[in-house]
């Protein structure tokens, strides 16, 4: 059979994506990613280390980030994102623009981080009070807390999980439950933080229910980095990635001074198929996870413990935005 009349593939357009040695969640990436662009993925070399402030300076020292975009260089990506929350905002803002620096030196190419794709889309919607959901230990989560203070926004309530592994495995009902314990008083959104916990599906369903846009780590990574090459990024009913679904009379609307986000009932009804669409894939969780190990004196897991997963708010060293235990 004669195919020469196909004229063969498409040219592609190329995001390169430095990722860390753990990282597990390749698909969900592609997700937002249009038919016409490739992602090409390298990750930073395995250390021993569990999910901690130190794993987050290891993977993201300069000489590993050098290593990793000289590679993405064979394949001519036109962009190069580092896709990790943690190992971004570990140096605070500075810290953050030096490995911009660096990684754009070693590809000669436009670079972003995670983190700094963070603070854009927090500009483009005119969010500056932020509420947090992260899987990581305390310690994590403060440094998160400190760097986006120092970037100028102020987080007005958070829960975290405490994991030191297995991050990928969170269920999305583990998720939602964090996000409506941390949404509290005058928030203008919810950020969703690291890119190794799931996200994508569960966006629709928590910005219709909590009236607000909801950001992911991996949903702004993506969103920055087709942003640099001209290109938009795709998901259902997603405030970042479509402006009506934030603005004008179908839409919401950040208030100047922060606050509730109005939702007009032609929102909620827009929404409601993505909503469903999201509950019939949604999977149960698996049920061989164990209940959260208690933390130690610092706040962290006691050392030696697998924290496990937990099924709900109730059982995991989940904080409100004091620093102490939340009545659940």
């Amino acid at each position: 059979m004669d195919v020469s009349f196909l004229g063969g593939p498409q040219p592609q357009r190329g995001v390169g994506v430095v990722a860390p040695f753990d990282f597990a969640l390749d698909r969900e990436l592609w997700r937002w990613v249009p038919d016409e662009v490739s992602l090409h993925l390298t990750r930073t070399p395995f250390v021993p280390v569990e999910v901690s402030l130190d794993l987050a300076r290891l993977v993201s020292e300069h000489e590993t980030l050098h290593e990793a975009v000289r590679a993405l260089t064979a394949v001519a990506p036109e962009v190069v994102a580092y896709a990790c929350t943690s190992g971004s905002f570990v140096g605070g803002v500075a810290g953050e623009r030096a490995m911009c620096a660096a990684m754009t030196q070693a590809g000669e190419l436009p670079s972003l981080t995670t983190s700094g794709a963070l603070l854009e889309a927090l500009r483009e919607i005119g969010a500056r009070r932020i509420a947090v959901v992260t899987p990581y230990t305390r310690s994590v989560t403060d440094s998160l807390e400190e760097y986006l203070g120092e970037a100028g926004m102020t987080v007005t309530g958070r829960a975290y999980l405490g994991l030191t592994r297995h991050i990928w495995k969170v269920p999305y009902r583990d998720v939602v439950d964090m996000a409506r314990q941390a949404v509290v008083g005058a928030t203008d959104a919810l950020f969703i933080s690291c890119t190794n916990l799931p996200t994508y599906d569960v966006i629709p369903q928590l910005e219709a229910e909590l009236r607000m846009p909801v950001l992911s780590a991996n949903q702004v990574t993506m969103w920055a980095a087709l942003k640099a090459i001209g290109a938009q990024a795709i998901g259902p009913y997603q405030a970042l990635l479509d402006p009506l679904a934030r603005s004008g009379p179908a839409g919401m609307s950040v208030p100047p001074m922060g606050g509730p986000l109005p939702v007009t009932d032609q929102v909620v009804g827009s929404v409601i198929g993505a909503v469903e669409s999201v509950e019939s894939v949604v999977e149960e969780p698996e049920a061989a996870l164990a209940g959260a190990a208690p933390p130690g004196a610092d706040g962290e897991p006691a050392d030696g413990l697998d924290p496990g997963f937990g099924t709900g708010v109730g059982e995991g060293p989940y904080l409100d935005d004091s620093g102490g235990p939340s009545p659940v």
